[in-house]
């Protein structure tokens, strides 16, 4: 899709969205619903600050998913690459991953602290989750005959990794880092509004309690606008590193 067209589908969505907003706070008729003529303003005004908040944001949530995916994506093309190795560890993948980690938030910060590394290390322990059990069925999904030629012309074990595995498997971890990342925002929204000084998490729960309520929406605006920035920055990081799909199209 050419960017003017993203640009165009963007602002479509936009515009739908915050005429369903002002429809909605008109018939709700309450001062927790501000329409957005009074919540934009808002966000306007307080940009210096949600910046500053979004960047402490962008940083927990970026550590994380980085962690979290250079941790997953090796360890879970090898498991699902050796069937000897995938019967050993997929018993425990099943029984671990239906468990909620948020769950873990309390032991996190007692054993890590209230500040950026127990947020960081429970939004990376649900990513790499997510990318484990993709990374794992994407390998498993790989051709045996792709493997087989290549191995046919004197490629070793991490030759075939590097160019037949990897490459395949590239297109399903983006899916799920697209996925992760709605999950991963919103973990980082409960773990700094449970205990937190600092983010948009911690600003949008500071700002219900004053009962100010359009700065209450500036914040959510911004965190929304930081999930559309992760997202698109995975999508330009996609098309760059799958540009062999293209190429053979």
């Amino acid at each position: 899709m050419s960017t003017s067209r993203r640009l165009l589908g963007y602002l479509g969505a936009a515009a739908f969205l915050l005429l369903t907003w002002e429809l909605v706070a008109l018939a709700v008729s309450s001062p927790a619903l501000p329409p957005p003529t009074i919540a934009l303003p808002a966000f306007v005004d307080q940009i210096p600050e949600l910046w500053r908040q979004m960047l402490v944001s962008g940083y927990r949530v970026l550590a994380a998913m980085f962690i979290g995916t250079v941790l997953a994506v090796p360890l879970g093309l090898v498991i699902g690459r050796s069937p000897r190795l995938d019967a050993l560890v997929a018993p425990v993948i099943y029984v671990t991953y239906p468990i909620p980690k948020i769950v873990f938030l309390p032991v996190f910060m007692v054993l890590l602290g209230l500040g950026d590394l127990s947020k960081i290390a429970l939004i990376a322990l649900i990513v790499f989750y997510q990318i484990l059990v993709t990374a794992r069925d994407a390998a498993k999904a790989v051709p045996d005959a792709s493997v087989v030629s290549v191995r046919s012309l004197g490629a070793s074990a991490g030759q075939v990794f590097r160019h037949v595995v990897f490459p395949a498997s590239l297109p399903e971890v983006f899916t799920a880092l697209r996925i992760g990342t709605g999950t991963a925002i919103a973990v980082l929204f409960l773990t700094e509004a449970i205990a937190g000084t600092s983010g948009l998490g911690w600003y949008i729960v500071d700002a219900w309690g004053r009962i100010d309520y359009p700065a209450m929406f500036a914040g959510i605006i911004a965190m929304g606008l930081l999930g559309v920035a992760l997202y698109e920055a995975l999508d330009a990081v996609e098309r760059w590193a799958t540009r062999w799909r293209r190429a053979g199209r």
